[in-house]
């Protein structure tokens, strides 16, 4: 059942949610109401087509914005012996809804994922990073696997645009916010990697749903950054007395059931389309840097 965020909005659209009680889908919401916009999240099912069916009838918005799907607790490892629910909910799940919205005329954002590449030869860290149209080429983890079969079939919709986010963070230190979990480690790699600053990047998704936007976009902060660039910004705006250890790709894989996406995303395609806003997206650098002054004048410790 959905539940109802502001009773009018300014521009005529009507937004749903879907994965309404997730982490993504909280800032969504916030996003949306402090434009004035109609907002509702719901936490039907997206495999159960007769009650997604539903739920479009009975909230008739205009835009779905779907952030539902399976990850796996604590991480993607659990996927790897849950496989049949990864399918029910990130495959069946996902094309369902993606379905469900054609066939009513809805517009569908779906927050996908980037993990779906690793470095090779043609793309080694600091080099050219991966394109839209680029094939994915990482199968390490069953969760990727399933994330790049369906985002093929998606492409299919002419109502759905596709995100990639990676290594998302956001201005706190939720559980589900990458600087929160390295932050956790024991030891962490140290490996350059694209990742999708909340608080920048989210306004974007809305303004690109609410143009009607479809297709894929890489969701990321321009370039690259790696985990010892992002626990130093950490320690010297954060927690000062804060220190870590790293370990390599070698040792990292002996206690991990999958293995991890480690890549850089080209987002040229945003940084050109967000300008037609007037927006400008921030290089990963000075993003997080931005985010951590913002943590530290909130008083996140």
């Amino acid at each position: 059942m959905a539940t109802n965020g502001t009773k009018s909005s300014s521009s005529g659209k009507v937004f749903l949610i879907w994965g309404g009680e997730g982490w993504v889908a909280g800032h969504l919401k916030e996003l949306l109401q402090q434009q004035g916009e109609k907002v509702s999240t719901t936490t039907v099912r997206m495999e159960n087509r007769e009650a997604v069916i539903a739920e479009i009838e009975r909230v008739k918005p205009t835009h779905v914005l779907n952030c539902a799907g399976c990850t796996g607790r604590p991480n993607v490892d659990w996927c790897e012996d849950n496989k049949e629910q990864v399918i029910r909910s990130n495959v069946i799940g996902t094309l369902n809804l993606t379905d469900c919205c054609f066939l009513k005329n809805v517009h569908c954002t779906v927050f996908a994922t980037g993990c779906i590449y690793a470095y090779d030869k043609n793309h080694p860290p600091g080099g050219e990073g991966y394109l839209e149209a680029d094939p994915a080429n990482f199968g390490g983890s069953y969760y990727s696997a399933t994330k790049s079969k369906v985002e093929e079939l998606m492409t299919t919709y002419s109502n759905c645009l596709i995100l990639r986010l990676r290594m998302p963070v956001s201005d706190d230190l939720h559980p589900r916010s990458f600087v929160t979990k390295i932050a956790k480690y024991d030891r962490v790699v140290n490996i350059p990697n694209s990742n999708t600053i909340l608080h920048d990047l989210l306004p974007c998704a809305i303004q690109l749903a609410s143009a009607g936007d479809t297709g894929i976009y890489n969701f990321t902060n321009p370039g690259a950054i790696s985990h010892n660039e992002v626990l130093t910004l950490f320690k010297k705006y954060v927690r000062p007395d804060f220190e870590w250890k790293n370990f390599s790709e070698e040792e990292q894989s002996k206690i991990l059931k999958a293995g991890r996406s480690n890549c850089e995303l080209n987002s040229d395609k945003l940084v050109k389309r967000m300008k037609d806003f007037g927006v400008e997206v921030k290089d990963v650098h000075t993003a997080y840097d931005e985010c951590f002054q913002r943590m530290k004048a909130n008083g996140v410790k």
